[in-house]
């Protein structure tokens, strides 16, 4: 044959492509992607429909839908955070305990010493993060395992929540409770709809599209594949009518009302930790440290600092989580944040986390929690008890986990596991180095038995 052999040239994803159903899978993802990560998001899509059915119409409600964003705020935060402590393969039992101790102390300051509220808040804030420094230290410089730590968390910040307010109830001023149970102040002529929530939504419907347009314009300029056109501009009507769904949805509430203050602390926190997971050094660090903690810190990566911040940023967040839940509900007491780490670890496996670290996105986690939120608010319009509502949401919790460790055992990815594929493959190339003769494996402090996980607990087997 000639030299000049003909070429292959890849091919350009401006080119009108067929028509293929399976393209759809590539809607949310890169092109490993398939239908199966549209899994958790569709059995929300059906639990919400399914309860619409069965309530005659309230679980669209406005007001109840309102009353599902203010009520379940405080779980959607924590939730956020434990992603990231599930990722590093860690765990954390003490959130509900910090949130309750962080409560009181803040309700003590505005009721017994007068604090304004914000400054009050900048106090909350200051001791989760001394909290989250504290338990963080344990964990990454002394090496005891997260779960031992923030076990003792739990009972001892239980304890301080109750030796701090006498075991009592302590209210809040009527200006703090705007947080978490306050809306968007209306403004502008009246059209019958909240004009802030309106124009939230506007804003929220062009950052699609932009964010679409942007996306497409970077894997051309990197020359990765992009899924047909098509498949974005389905992408993109699917997001507008959602968009355009919950902003008529929330502006037509009664009047007074708008999107909820606690709802923009949430979009704010969603916003800003996808962007720290997915476009930080730290970010990728921690889902490095959760895949192969080994290599990854034969490749340079700070394990201890790693570890460090996801155990500080989880208790900072659960500050975050208590001033919410005392601001709706307007005092804080002993029995705050019971249970709260249980929602939070339930929202983030239903959101498609992996059990032994490395998989996980903040969004899944929010989706996995707006599914625990669906199912007590539609179980609650039909008068169910309290004892099968716990059961209801025990046996969703075991057939999430249990159908992503089958797909895994047969050789499938997981649902969020595919949308976390291109990351963990720039993972695995991270170079390797061998380590010289003679030497041994570095470990994190405390020895590979207080971080390595058991393979037992793994889906592997």
């Amino acid at each position: 044959m000639s030299d000049t052999t003909k070429t292959e040239t890849a091919p350009d994803s401006t080119e009108k492509a067929p028509f293929r159903f399976r393209d759809l899978g590539k809607m949310f993802g890169g092109s490993q992607s398939s239908s199966r990560q549209f899994g958790i998001l569709g059995a929300l899509v059906v639990i919400i429909v399914l309860f619409e059915v069965l309530t005659g119409g309230k679980t669209l409600d406005p007001v109840n839908l309102i009353n599902l964003v203010n009520g379940n705020a405080y779980v959607l935060v924590l939730a956020v955070g434990m992603v990231m402590v599930i990722v590093a393969g860690h765990i954390d039992l003490s959130v509900g305990s910090v949130a309750a101790f962080v409560g009181i102390v803040v309700a003590q300051s505005m009721f017994v010493w007068h604090l304004p509220w914000p400054l009050a808040m900048l106090l909350g804030l200051a001791v989760g993060a001394l909290v989250g420094a504290w338990q963080g230290w344990w964990v990454a410089y002394v090496g005891v395992p997260a779960f031992i730590v923030t076990l003792a968390g739990m009972l001892f910040f239980r304890g301080a929540n109750q030796f701090v307010g006498n075991s009592t109830s302590i209210p809040v001023p009527r200006d703090f409770t705007f947080i978490g149970g306050g809306f968007l102040p209306d403004f502008g002529p009246d059209f019958g709809f909240s004009n802030p929530t309106l124009i939230l939504g506007l804003l929220v419907a062009i950052a699609v599209v932009w964010q679409e347009r942007r996306l497409r314009s970077n894997q051309r300029k990197m020359g990765a594949v992009s899924a047909p056109l098509w498949v974005s501009v389905v992408k993109v009507v699917v997001l507008l009518l959602v968009v355009i769904g919950a902003t008529y949805l929330f502006a037509s509430g009664r009047v007074g009302t708008s999107y909820p203050i606690a709802g923009i602390v949430l979009a704010v926190l969603v916003l800003g930790y996808s962007f720290l997971t997915n476009n930080t050094t730290i970010g990728r660090h921690i889902y490095a440290v959760g895949g192969n903690w080994r290599a990854a810190e034969l490749s340079g990566v700070n394990i201890r600092r790693v570890n460090f911040f996801v155990i500080w940023n989880m208790s900072f967040i659960a500050a975050i989580a208590g001033m919410l839940w005392i601001a709706r509900s307007v005092a804080s007491g002993p029995g705050d944040g019971v249970g709260w780490e249980l929602d939070a670890i339930a929202a983030v496996f239903i959101g498609g986390a992996a059990v032994s670290g490395g998989i996980g996105t903040i969004v899944g986690s929010i989706v996995g929690g707006l599914v625990i939120a669906v199912l007590n608010n539609g179980l609650q319009l039909l008068s169910v008890g309290a004892d099968r509502v716990q059961m209801i949401k025990g046996l969703v919790l075991l057939v999430a986990v249990g159908i992503d460790v089958y797909s895994k055992r047969q050789g499938k990815p997981s649902i969020i596991g595919l949308l976390t594929r291109n990351r963990r493959q720039g993972l695995d190339e991270l170079p390797v180095p061998a380590a010289p003769v003679g030497t041994q494996t570095p470990t994190p402090a405390g020895g590979p038995q207080e971080t390595a996980r058991p393979k037992d607990l793994t889906p592997e087997g």
